[in-house]
Protein backbone atom coordinates (compact mmCIF):
# COMPACT_ATOMS: atom_id res chain seq x y z
CA UNK A 1 0.00 0.00 0.00
CA UNK A 2 1.38 3.39 -0.95
CA UNK A 3 1.80 6.20 1.49
CA UNK A 4 -0.97 8.17 -0.21
CA UNK A 5 -3.36 5.29 0.08
CA UNK A 6 -2.40 4.84 3.68
CA UNK A 7 -3.09 8.47 4.44
CA UNK A 8 -6.46 8.28 2.64
CA UNK A 9 -7.35 5.24 4.66
CA UNK A 10 -6.44 6.90 7.93
CA UNK A 11 -8.42 10.10 6.99
CA UNK A 12 -11.40 8.45 5.30
CA UNK A 13 -14.44 10.61 4.54
CA UNK A 14 -17.66 9.08 3.26
CA UNK A 15 -20.08 10.96 0.83
CA UNK A 16 -23.63 10.20 0.11
CA UNK A 17 -24.41 9.99 -3.66
CA UNK A 18 -26.53 13.12 -3.56
CA UNK A 19 -23.76 14.97 -1.71
CA UNK A 20 -21.24 13.98 -4.34
CA UNK A 21 -23.54 14.97 -7.17
CA UNK A 22 -24.30 18.26 -5.49
CA UNK A 23 -20.60 18.96 -5.05
CA UNK A 24 -19.94 18.15 -8.69
CA UNK A 25 -22.78 20.46 -9.77
CA UNK A 26 -21.32 23.26 -7.64
CA UNK A 27 -17.92 22.60 -9.15
CA UNK A 28 -19.34 22.70 -12.68
CA UNK A 29 -21.20 25.90 -11.92
CA UNK A 30 -18.06 27.49 -10.53
CA UNK A 31 -15.62 26.26 -13.13
CA UNK A 32 -17.81 26.04 -16.29
CA UNK A 33 -21.01 28.07 -15.76
CA UNK A 34 -23.10 28.86 -18.84
CA UNK A 35 -21.60 28.05 -22.22
CA UNK A 36 -22.53 28.10 -25.92
CA UNK A 37 -22.65 24.57 -27.30
CA UNK A 38 -22.90 23.59 -30.98
CA UNK A 39 -24.59 20.32 -31.87
CA UNK A 40 -27.22 18.49 -33.84
CA UNK A 41 -30.63 17.85 -32.29
CA UNK A 42 -31.58 14.20 -31.82
CA UNK A 43 -34.24 12.22 -29.93
CA UNK A 44 -36.41 15.32 -29.60
CA UNK A 45 -39.47 14.99 -27.36
CA UNK A 46 -41.94 17.58 -26.10
CA UNK A 47 -43.70 16.54 -22.88
CA UNK A 48 -47.30 17.36 -22.01
CA UNK A 49 -45.93 19.88 -19.50
CA UNK A 50 -44.34 21.86 -22.34
CA UNK A 51 -40.77 20.90 -21.38
CA UNK A 52 -38.58 19.71 -24.24
CA UNK A 53 -35.94 16.98 -24.02
CA UNK A 54 -33.36 16.04 -26.65
CA UNK A 55 -29.70 15.26 -27.19
CA UNK A 56 -27.03 17.47 -28.69
CA UNK A 57 -24.46 15.48 -30.60
CA UNK A 58 -21.58 15.72 -32.97
CA UNK A 59 -19.41 13.13 -34.67
CA UNK A 60 -17.64 12.18 -31.43
CA UNK A 61 -20.16 12.41 -28.59
CA UNK A 62 -23.47 13.56 -27.24
CA UNK A 63 -25.05 15.25 -24.21
CA UNK A 64 -28.56 15.14 -22.87
CA UNK A 65 -30.34 18.51 -22.92
CA UNK A 66 -33.45 19.93 -21.28
CA UNK A 67 -35.37 23.01 -22.44
CA UNK A 68 -37.99 23.94 -19.89
CA UNK A 69 -41.36 25.39 -20.89
CA UNK A 70 -40.66 29.02 -19.99
CA UNK A 71 -37.62 29.09 -22.27
CA UNK A 72 -39.27 26.89 -24.93
CA UNK A 73 -42.16 29.35 -25.32
CA UNK A 74 -39.73 32.06 -26.44
CA UNK A 75 -38.34 30.03 -29.34
CA UNK A 76 -40.14 30.99 -32.60
CA UNK A 77 -39.08 28.01 -34.71
CA UNK A 78 -39.93 24.32 -34.46
CA UNK A 79 -37.18 22.16 -32.95
CA UNK A 80 -36.62 19.19 -35.25
CA UNK A 81 -34.32 16.19 -35.25
CA UNK A 82 -31.30 16.79 -37.44
CA UNK A 83 -31.38 20.56 -36.97
CA UNK A 84 -27.96 22.02 -36.13
CA UNK A 85 -28.29 24.56 -33.36
CA UNK A 86 -26.32 26.69 -30.94
CA UNK A 87 -27.49 26.26 -27.36
CA UNK A 88 -26.79 28.64 -24.49
CA UNK A 89 -26.92 26.32 -21.50
CA UNK A 90 -25.74 25.43 -18.02
CA UNK A 91 -23.70 22.26 -17.64
CA UNK A 92 -25.01 20.20 -14.72
CA UNK A 93 -25.52 16.67 -13.48
CA UNK A 94 -29.02 15.22 -13.44
CA UNK A 95 -29.16 13.69 -9.94
CA UNK A 96 -31.81 11.07 -10.65
CA UNK A 97 -29.55 9.31 -13.14
CA UNK A 98 -26.19 10.77 -12.33
CA UNK A 99 -25.78 11.92 -15.94
CA UNK A 100 -24.18 15.03 -17.30
CA UNK A 101 -26.79 17.31 -18.95
CA UNK A 102 -27.34 20.73 -20.44
CA UNK A 103 -30.09 23.00 -19.14
CA UNK A 104 -30.79 25.15 -22.20
CA UNK A 105 -31.86 28.77 -21.82
CA UNK A 106 -31.58 29.92 -25.46
CA UNK A 107 -31.56 28.00 -28.73
CA UNK A 108 -30.72 29.33 -32.18
CA UNK A 109 -30.41 27.58 -35.53
CA UNK A 110 -26.84 27.59 -36.73
CA UNK A 111 -26.11 29.52 -39.93
CA UNK A 112 -29.43 31.37 -40.17
CA UNK A 113 -31.74 33.43 -38.01
CA UNK A 114 -34.35 31.84 -35.80
CA UNK A 115 -37.13 33.96 -37.31
CA UNK A 116 -36.14 33.08 -40.87
CA UNK A 117 -36.12 29.40 -39.97
CA UNK A 118 -39.51 29.74 -38.26
CA UNK A 119 -40.87 31.48 -41.38
CA UNK A 120 -39.61 28.69 -43.64
CA UNK A 121 -41.01 25.97 -41.39
CA UNK A 122 -44.45 27.57 -41.11
CA UNK A 123 -44.54 28.30 -44.84
CA UNK A 124 -43.76 24.67 -45.66
CA UNK A 125 -46.37 23.36 -43.23
CA UNK A 126 -49.16 25.65 -44.43
CA UNK A 127 -48.30 24.99 -48.08
CA UNK A 128 -48.63 21.26 -47.42
CA UNK A 129 -52.10 21.93 -45.97
CA UNK A 130 -53.12 23.83 -49.14
CA UNK A 131 -53.57 27.27 -47.54
CA UNK A 132 -51.65 28.94 -50.39
CA UNK A 133 -53.42 27.12 -53.24
CA UNK A 134 -54.82 29.30 -56.00
CA UNK A 135 -58.04 27.27 -56.00
CA UNK A 136 -59.04 28.58 -52.57
CA UNK A 137 -58.43 32.24 -53.44
CA UNK A 138 -61.66 34.23 -53.66
CA UNK A 139 -62.30 37.06 -56.09
CA UNK A 140 -62.72 40.49 -54.53
CA UNK A 141 -66.07 42.23 -55.09
CA UNK A 142 -66.06 44.89 -57.78
CA UNK A 143 -68.09 47.37 -55.72
CA UNK A 144 -67.94 46.54 -52.00
CA UNK A 145 -70.64 48.13 -49.84
CA UNK A 146 -68.58 48.15 -46.65
CA UNK A 147 -64.88 47.40 -46.16
CA UNK A 148 -63.26 46.32 -42.91
CA UNK A 149 -59.74 47.53 -42.16
CA UNK A 150 -57.59 45.63 -39.65
CA UNK A 151 -54.60 47.72 -38.57
CA UNK A 152 -53.29 50.07 -35.92
CA UNK A 153 -55.70 53.02 -35.62
CA UNK A 154 -52.82 55.51 -35.34
CA UNK A 155 -50.63 54.13 -38.13
CA UNK A 156 -49.69 55.64 -41.46
CA UNK A 157 -51.29 52.57 -43.07
CA UNK A 158 -54.79 53.49 -41.90
CA UNK A 159 -54.30 57.06 -43.13
CA UNK A 160 -53.24 55.74 -46.54
CA UNK A 161 -56.34 53.56 -46.78
CA UNK A 162 -58.64 56.45 -45.80
CA UNK A 163 -57.00 58.78 -48.33
CA UNK A 164 -57.22 56.31 -51.21
CA UNK A 165 -60.82 55.30 -50.44
CA UNK A 166 -61.91 58.95 -50.21
CA UNK A 167 -60.35 59.71 -53.57
CA UNK A 168 -61.47 56.62 -55.45
CA UNK A 169 -64.77 55.63 -53.83
CA UNK A 170 -66.03 58.16 -51.27
CA UNK A 171 -69.38 56.43 -51.03
CA UNK A 172 -67.95 53.15 -49.70
CA UNK A 173 -68.12 52.81 -45.92
CA UNK A 174 -65.02 51.87 -43.88
CA UNK A 175 -65.02 50.02 -40.59
CA UNK A 176 -61.72 50.16 -38.69
CA UNK A 177 -60.98 47.14 -36.51
CA UNK A 178 -58.11 48.40 -34.31
CA UNK A 179 -55.24 46.19 -33.16
CA UNK A 180 -51.58 46.23 -32.31
CA UNK A 181 -49.52 45.17 -35.30
CA UNK A 182 -46.23 44.29 -33.61
CA UNK A 183 -44.85 43.18 -30.30
CA UNK A 184 -45.33 40.14 -28.12
CA UNK A 185 -48.83 38.71 -28.43
CA UNK A 186 -49.81 41.03 -31.32
CA UNK A 187 -50.64 38.04 -33.54
CA UNK A 188 -53.52 37.05 -31.25
CA UNK A 189 -54.91 40.58 -31.28
CA UNK A 190 -54.71 40.70 -35.07
CA UNK A 191 -56.54 37.37 -35.32
CA UNK A 192 -59.23 38.62 -32.92
CA UNK A 193 -59.64 41.86 -34.92
CA UNK A 194 -60.07 39.86 -38.14
CA UNK A 195 -62.69 37.65 -36.53
CA UNK A 196 -64.55 40.63 -35.09
CA UNK A 197 -64.76 42.73 -38.25
CA UNK A 198 -65.73 39.81 -40.46
CA UNK A 199 -68.81 39.23 -38.30
CA UNK A 200 -70.13 42.76 -38.87
CA UNK A 201 -73.14 43.16 -41.22
CA UNK A 202 -72.62 44.06 -44.87
CA UNK A 203 -68.84 43.61 -44.75
CA UNK A 204 -67.86 42.50 -48.27
CA UNK A 205 -64.09 42.77 -48.01
CA UNK A 206 -61.33 43.05 -45.37
CA UNK A 207 -58.00 44.89 -45.68
CA UNK A 208 -55.15 43.66 -43.45
CA UNK A 209 -52.47 46.34 -43.59
CA UNK A 210 -49.44 47.78 -41.86
CA UNK A 211 -46.39 49.76 -42.91
CA UNK A 212 -42.87 48.50 -43.43
CA UNK A 213 -40.38 47.36 -40.83
CA UNK A 214 -37.80 44.74 -39.97
CA UNK A 215 -38.48 41.02 -39.89
CA UNK A 216 -38.96 41.32 -36.14
CA UNK A 217 -41.44 44.20 -36.60
CA UNK A 218 -43.51 42.22 -39.10
CA UNK A 219 -43.28 38.96 -37.21
CA UNK A 220 -46.90 38.96 -35.99
CA UNK A 221 -47.94 38.50 -39.64
CA UNK A 222 -45.73 35.40 -39.93
CA UNK A 223 -47.62 33.37 -37.35
CA UNK A 224 -50.00 30.46 -37.45
CA UNK A 225 -52.63 32.42 -35.49
CA UNK A 226 -52.94 35.13 -38.17
CA UNK A 227 -52.80 32.58 -41.00
CA UNK A 228 -55.72 30.65 -39.49
CA UNK A 229 -57.73 33.82 -38.93
CA UNK A 230 -57.35 34.77 -42.62
CA UNK A 231 -58.31 31.25 -43.64
CA UNK A 232 -61.56 31.26 -41.66
CA UNK A 233 -62.56 34.80 -42.64
CA UNK A 234 -65.90 34.50 -44.50
CA UNK A 235 -65.12 37.33 -46.95
CA UNK A 236 -62.09 37.96 -49.18
CA UNK A 237 -58.98 39.40 -47.51
CA UNK A 238 -56.47 41.70 -49.20
CA UNK A 239 -53.11 41.84 -47.38
CA UNK A 240 -50.85 44.88 -47.74
CA UNK A 241 -48.09 44.34 -45.18
CA UNK A 242 -44.77 46.18 -45.27
CA UNK A 243 -43.05 47.28 -48.46
CA UNK A 244 -42.96 45.63 -51.87
CA UNK A 245 -39.92 43.52 -50.98
CA UNK A 246 -41.48 42.19 -47.78
CA UNK A 247 -43.24 38.83 -47.92
CA UNK A 248 -45.20 37.47 -44.99
CA UNK A 249 -47.26 34.39 -44.29
CA UNK A 250 -50.32 36.64 -44.21
CA UNK A 251 -49.58 37.71 -47.82
CA UNK A 252 -49.43 34.08 -48.92
CA UNK A 253 -52.69 33.05 -47.23
CA UNK A 254 -54.68 36.16 -48.21
CA UNK A 255 -56.94 36.08 -51.26
CA UNK A 256 -54.93 38.92 -52.80
CA UNK A 257 -51.50 40.29 -51.92
CA UNK A 258 -50.70 43.98 -52.38
CA UNK A 259 -47.16 45.37 -52.01
CA UNK A 260 -48.20 48.25 -49.72
CA UNK A 261 -51.25 49.46 -47.75
CA UNK A 262 -51.97 52.07 -50.43
CA UNK A 263 -51.85 49.42 -53.14
CA UNK A 264 -54.21 47.26 -51.10
CA UNK A 265 -56.69 50.16 -51.01
CA UNK A 266 -56.23 50.69 -54.76
CA UNK A 267 -57.25 47.07 -55.30
CA UNK A 268 -60.21 47.34 -52.94
CA UNK A 269 -61.86 50.54 -54.14
CA UNK A 270 -62.89 51.07 -57.75
CA UNK A 271 -61.99 54.51 -59.15
CA UNK A 272 -65.30 56.38 -59.54
CA UNK A 273 -63.85 58.74 -62.18
CA UNK A 274 -62.63 55.84 -64.27
CA UNK A 275 -65.99 54.16 -63.82
CA UNK A 276 -67.83 57.30 -64.99
CA UNK A 277 -65.61 57.59 -68.07
CA UNK A 278 -66.04 53.92 -68.76
CA UNK A 279 -69.81 54.17 -68.37
CA UNK A 280 -69.93 57.06 -70.83
CA UNK A 281 -67.83 55.11 -73.31
CA UNK A 282 -69.93 52.00 -72.84
CA UNK A 283 -73.10 54.10 -73.12
CA UNK A 284 -72.00 55.43 -76.51
CA UNK A 285 -71.15 51.94 -77.68
CA UNK A 286 -74.48 50.66 -76.41
CA UNK A 287 -76.42 53.46 -78.13
CA UNK A 288 -74.60 52.79 -81.40
CA UNK A 289 -75.27 49.09 -81.07
CA UNK A 290 -78.95 49.76 -80.30
CA UNK A 291 -79.29 52.02 -83.34
CA UNK A 292 -77.69 49.41 -85.53
CA UNK A 293 -79.93 46.71 -84.15
CA UNK A 294 -83.00 48.91 -84.61
CA UNK A 295 -82.06 49.53 -88.25
CA UNK A 296 -81.63 45.82 -88.79
CA UNK A 297 -84.94 45.18 -87.03
CA UNK A 298 -86.71 47.70 -89.26
CA UNK A 299 -85.29 46.02 -92.34
CA UNK A 300 -86.37 42.63 -91.07
CA UNK A 301 -89.82 44.04 -90.22
CA UNK A 302 -90.26 45.54 -93.68
CA UNK A 303 -89.17 42.29 -95.30
CA UNK A 304 -91.50 40.39 -92.99
CA UNK A 305 -94.40 42.65 -93.86
CA UNK A 306 -93.71 42.12 -97.55
CA UNK A 307 -93.62 38.37 -97.06
CA UNK A 308 -96.76 38.60 -94.95
CA UNK A 309 -98.60 40.55 -97.62
CA UNK A 310 -97.59 37.95 -100.16
CA UNK A 311 -98.81 35.20 -97.88
CA UNK A 312 -102.12 36.89 -96.90
CA UNK A 313 -105.40 35.41 -98.29
CA UNK A 314 -106.18 38.58 -100.27
CA UNK A 315 -102.71 38.65 -101.82
CA UNK A 316 -102.89 34.98 -102.60
CA UNK A 317 -106.35 35.41 -104.17
CA UNK A 318 -105.12 38.39 -106.18
CA UNK A 319 -102.13 36.39 -107.35
CA UNK A 320 -104.39 33.49 -108.27
CA UNK A 321 -106.77 35.89 -110.04
CA UNK A 322 -103.84 37.31 -112.02
CA UNK A 323 -102.70 33.82 -112.89
CA UNK A 324 -106.26 32.83 -113.94
CA UNK A 325 -106.67 36.02 -116.00
CA UNK A 326 -103.31 35.47 -117.60
CA UNK A 327 -104.22 31.85 -118.29
CA UNK A 328 -107.64 32.88 -119.66
CA UNK A 329 -106.08 35.54 -121.85
CA UNK A 330 -103.59 33.02 -123.12
CA UNK A 331 -106.37 30.50 -123.69
CA UNK A 332 -108.39 33.07 -125.63
CA UNK A 333 -105.37 33.92 -127.72
CA UNK A 334 -104.79 30.25 -128.41
CA UNK A 335 -108.49 29.69 -129.14
CA UNK A 336 -108.64 32.69 -131.49
CA UNK A 337 -105.52 31.52 -133.23
CA UNK A 338 -106.92 28.04 -133.56
CA UNK A 339 -110.24 29.42 -134.86
CA UNK A 340 -108.39 31.59 -137.34
CA UNK A 341 -106.38 28.62 -138.43
CA UNK A 342 -109.61 26.61 -138.76
CA UNK A 343 -111.34 29.38 -140.75
CA UNK A 344 -108.38 29.58 -143.04
CA UNK A 345 -108.37 25.84 -143.47
CA UNK A 346 -112.11 25.80 -143.97
CA UNK A 347 -111.88 28.53 -146.54
CA UNK A 348 -109.14 26.69 -148.33
CA UNK A 349 -111.17 23.48 -148.18
CA UNK A 350 -114.30 25.34 -149.36
CA UNK A 351 -112.30 26.78 -152.21
CA UNK A 352 -111.03 23.39 -153.15
CA UNK A 353 -114.54 21.95 -152.73
CA UNK A 354 -116.08 24.74 -154.74
CA UNK A 355 -113.64 24.17 -157.52
CA UNK A 356 -114.73 20.55 -157.60
CA UNK A 357 -118.47 21.26 -157.19
CA UNK A 358 -120.82 20.77 -160.21
CA UNK A 359 -122.39 24.06 -159.33
CA UNK A 360 -119.16 25.76 -160.14
CA UNK A 361 -119.34 24.19 -163.60
CA UNK A 362 -122.90 25.33 -163.93
CA UNK A 363 -121.76 28.83 -163.11
CA UNK A 364 -119.65 28.77 -166.21
CA UNK A 365 -122.81 28.28 -168.45
CA UNK A 366 -123.38 24.58 -168.19
CA UNK A 367 -126.60 22.90 -167.02
CA UNK A 368 -127.30 19.71 -165.07
CA UNK A 369 -130.16 17.66 -166.54
CA UNK A 370 -132.16 15.27 -164.36
CA UNK A 371 -135.29 13.31 -165.19
CA UNK A 372 -138.25 14.89 -163.49
CA UNK A 373 -139.81 11.56 -162.76
CA UNK A 374 -136.95 10.04 -160.83
CA UNK A 375 -134.31 12.76 -160.48
CA UNK A 376 -131.74 10.64 -162.26
CA UNK A 377 -128.95 12.57 -163.92
CA UNK A 378 -129.08 12.45 -167.64
CA UNK A 379 -125.66 11.96 -169.19
CA UNK A 380 -126.66 11.02 -172.71
CA UNK A 381 -129.53 11.95 -175.00
CA UNK A 382 -130.34 8.33 -175.53
CA UNK A 383 -131.29 8.06 -171.87
CA UNK A 384 -134.48 10.13 -172.32
CA UNK A 385 -137.41 9.76 -174.58
CA UNK A 386 -139.06 12.46 -176.68
CA UNK A 387 -141.70 14.15 -174.64
CA UNK A 388 -140.02 13.30 -171.33
CA UNK A 389 -139.80 16.17 -168.86
CA UNK A 390 -136.35 17.16 -167.61
CA UNK A 391 -135.20 19.50 -164.84
CA UNK A 392 -132.34 21.70 -165.97
CA UNK A 393 -130.28 23.11 -163.06
CA UNK A 394 -128.41 26.22 -164.17
CA UNK A 395 -125.83 28.32 -162.40
CA UNK A 396 -128.73 30.22 -160.95
CA UNK A 397 -132.18 28.61 -160.81
CA UNK A 398 -133.89 25.50 -162.33
CA UNK A 399 -135.80 25.18 -165.67
CA UNK A 400 -138.30 22.52 -166.63
CA UNK A 401 -137.93 21.34 -170.20
CA UNK A 402 -139.67 18.81 -172.39
CA UNK A 403 -137.73 16.79 -174.94
CA UNK A 404 -139.08 17.55 -178.42
CA UNK A 405 -136.66 15.65 -180.54
CA UNK A 406 -133.35 13.87 -180.71
CA UNK A 407 -131.20 15.87 -183.19
CA UNK A 408 -128.52 13.97 -184.97
CA UNK A 409 -125.11 14.38 -183.54
CA UNK A 410 -122.62 16.40 -185.58
CA UNK A 411 -119.65 14.72 -187.01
Amino acid sequence: MSEADAQATRARRFYRVSELLGGLNALLEERVGRVWVIGEVGNFHRAASGHCYFTLKDESGQLRAALFRRAADTIPFEIENGLEVVAYAEVSIYPARGELQLVVHKLEPRGRGALQLAFEQLRARLAAEGLFDAERKRAKPGFPRRVGVVTSPTSAAVRDVIEVSGRRSPGTALLISPTRVQGEGAEHEIAAALDAVSRQPEIDLVLLVRGGGSLEDLWAFNTDAVARAIERCPVPVIAGVGHETDLTIADLVADLRAPTPSAAAEHAFADQVEIAVGLQRDGRRLASAVRSRLAEARQHLAAGRSRLRLLSPGARLAAQRQRIEAAAEGLLRVTALQQERRRSGLAQAAGRLDSLSPLAVLGRGYALATRARDGAIVRAASEVAVGEVLDLRLGEGVLEARVEAHPEPED
